[in-house]
This record gives C-alpha cells, sequence and structure tokens, in this order.
C-alpha cells in the first residue's frame, strides 16, 4: 500500500530530510530509505524504456543495447562484460533502459523534484518525493537473491553481485516475474553520480505498472506531495545547503543552469518593476 503524506509547511519538510532509521544490531543510524523527486505530482512512476519504446520496450530493448554497446565499448571495452553495466552506463547518458532512478538522499531527491526545466512552472504544480523501504522491498526477492545480499551483508546489489545470480535480462525477467524488484548500485563512473548518491531499481519486464506493484506489494512506499505554494520556499532552503545544480551536476552546465535559476524573475516582480 502507498502511504500519501502532504506537505505544505517546511517544517515538514525537515522531517522529510531527518528521518532515519536506527539499526538496534550495531547501534548506529542506518537507513534503508531511498528517495526518489518528480517536479510534477502527475507524472507517473515510469522507465524511460517504457516511455520512449511504449509496449514494444520487450523486443527493442536488447537492440538498443547491443548497440549502445557496440558503439560505446571504444570508451569502455568493459560494457561487453555486463549487460547490467551496459544499462547504468547508457542510462547516465540518456540511453533509453528499464532502470529507474533512485538516490540515497532525501536532500538530492528534493532538489529534483524542485527543479523545472521551465521556471515558469515553479509555482505552479505540487512535486512528489517518493520514499521506499529497500529492506522492506527485498522481502520480495527470489532466496538464491536475498542469499547473495546476505552473504555480502548488503541491501543492494552491485554490478558483480547482481551479475553473479542473473547474467543476462532473460534470468532476471524470470526469476522476478511480477513479484519483486531488485536494486543496483551503479559503479562511480564520474562525479555526477557520486554527487547524485544513485541507485536504480531494475524494473522486470513483467511488470508493466510500477506503481499498482508498489500499491499491491510493498507497505513501505510514501508518497510525499509538496504543495506548489512552498516550492519556492523549499528551493531556497537546498541552496542554503549547498544542494544545487552546480553540486548535482558539476561542471559548467550545473553551474549555467544555477545561475539561470538563481537570477530567475517572474513575471509579478518584472511587471511592479517596470523594466
Amino acid at each position: 500500500m502507498i502511504k500519501t503524506v502532504f506537505i505544505d509547511c517546511i517544517d515538514d519538510v525537515m522531517q522529510l530530510i531527518s528521518e532515519q532509521e536506527y539499526n538496534s544490531n550495531i547501534q548506529r543510524i542506518r537507513s534503508s530509505y531511498f528517495y526518489r523527486g518528480v517536479p510534477d505530482v502527475k507524472y507517473r512512476m515510469v522507465t524511460s524504456l517504457q516511455r520512449n519504446c511504449k509496449n514494444l520496450q520487450k523486443d527493442l530493448e536488447k537492440p538498443i543495447l547491443r548497440n549502445f554497446t557496440k558503439y560505446a565499448s571504444i570508451e569502455d571495452p568493459s560494457l561487453c562484460d555486463s549487460v547490467w553495466k551496459q544499462m547504468i552506463v547508457g542510462q547516465h547518458h540518456g540511453l533509453p533502459t528499464r532502470l529507474l532512478d533512485w538516490t540515497y538522499s532525501p536532500l538530492v531527491a528534493l532538489h529534483f523534484a524542485n527543479t523545472e526545466n521551465n521556471l515558469d512552472k515553479f509555482g505552479k504544480r505540487d512535486c512528489v518525493v517518493w520514499r521506499m523501504d529497500m529492506r522492506e522491498s527485498n522481502k520480495n526477492l527470489p532466496q538464491k537473491y536475498r542469499d547473495a545480499l546476505d552473504a555480502e551483508h548488503a541491501f543492494v546489489f552491485s554490478v558483480d553481485s547482481l551479475s553473479r545470480v542473473a547474467d543476462s535480462i532473460e534470468q532476471y525477467d524470470l526469476d522476478m516475474g511480477m513479484d519483486s524488484i531488485a536494486c543496483i548500485e551503479p559503479p562511480s563512473i564520474d562525479q555526477r553520480i557520486i554527487s547524485q548518491y544513485s541507485f536504480f531499481s531494475v524494473i522486470p519486464s513483467g511488470i508493466t505498472d510500477i506503481e499498482d506493484y508498489y500499491e499491491r506489494h510493498e507497505s513501505g512506499l510514501v508518497k510525499y506531495i509538496i504543495k506548489k505554494e512552498i516550492r519556492w520556499d523549499v528551493r531556497d532552503l537546498l541552496d542554503q545547503m549547498n544542494i544545487n545544480e552546480r553540486i548535482i551536476y558539476p561542471g559548467l552546465d550545473g553551474l549555467s543552469k544555477l545561475l539561470a535559476r538563481h537570477y530567475y524573475v517572474n513575471d509579478e516582480v518584472s511587471e511592479r518593476t517596470g523594466k
């Protein structure tokens, strides 16, 4: 069941940021929450492969990965060794894949929820931060996947550990069916992945409606809806915490995005100044 929480004040945002999970076995805070920020409450939880290829995604996924690997191997020959690395590197560069983005940082998720390509939309639509409990999610995994995670004292797969359990898309889809989803941590191929504290859900082809899957299979998913009236306030709070485009996208592109937003003038201010 998906729990929905409405956030309409900064105090509630601070509660989202500071929520933690205490591990009594080691007497430390070790949260298993992953977060996903989306700028519009109306956006469904879909992968880029679903969005791009629609009902032909199963037929087109392998040709997409094959051609990406064929031409991208000049940059990284190891792509040929793992389909999961092909997906991760491809996703990172805009390739349509079955991967769904998450982050370990609620601040990073809030950044993505409170980011707009068209800044005129900023105060005109509610945004969303999803929170998933990864330990709860892993209870749905087939036994051999849970055993593999337990052997490494982990609650998320690496490229290598997932490859040892399922070395092909076909094997993964057969194992997962419609009843489970594994999560993978990408290798640190560049600073952007590190800065964004990225993780990915590997959506099986049998799961065509991701939100329906979570509704039916998991009790730990929370949908935080941040009201449009406080989005600029949240954005300013994140800037003060040094969570911004310059940090999330290291380099001149991120810096330019930050400066464009920082110096954005809305219509009301423009009319009032008469300039």
